[in-house]
């Protein structure tokens, strides 16, 4: 199936059940898969008001925002989900997380 495609049906699914989470992040996937971090971030936002306790939005709004050169956004992103994921002892989504933050802290 084509991107465009699959952004279709998942803005179908999306407006059939706005709280589904994981339509919503499966979409902003989408975007970032076709280089559009804005609309990406704007998904993931929306995605994390709703839904705060879904912790890779947190990961990937870290990553869009890095994309833009937005780091001070992408620390903050990447924060909240570091604390989240060790919250519900997601060790995997925590470690992977902070390894992108210390690369980010690195680099300043």
């Amino acid at each position: 199936m084509a991107s465009e495609q699959r952004i279709e049906k998942l803005k179908e699914l999306i407006a059939k059940d706005t709280s589904d989470s994981f339509s919503r992040y499966a979409l902003a996937l989408e975007y970032i898969g076709r280089n559009e971090p804005l609309t990406a971030i704007e998904l993931l936002e929306e995605l994390i008001l709703q839904d705060v306790n879904y912790i890779p939005a947190y990961h990937q709004l870290g990553q869009a925002y890095g994309k833009l050169n937005r780091t001070q956004q992408a620390k903050t992103a990447y924060r909240k989900g570091i604390d989240l994921a060790h919250e519900q002892k997601d060790d995997k989504a925590e470690k992977e997380m902070r390894e992108e933050l210390e690369d980010l802290e690195d680099e300043w």
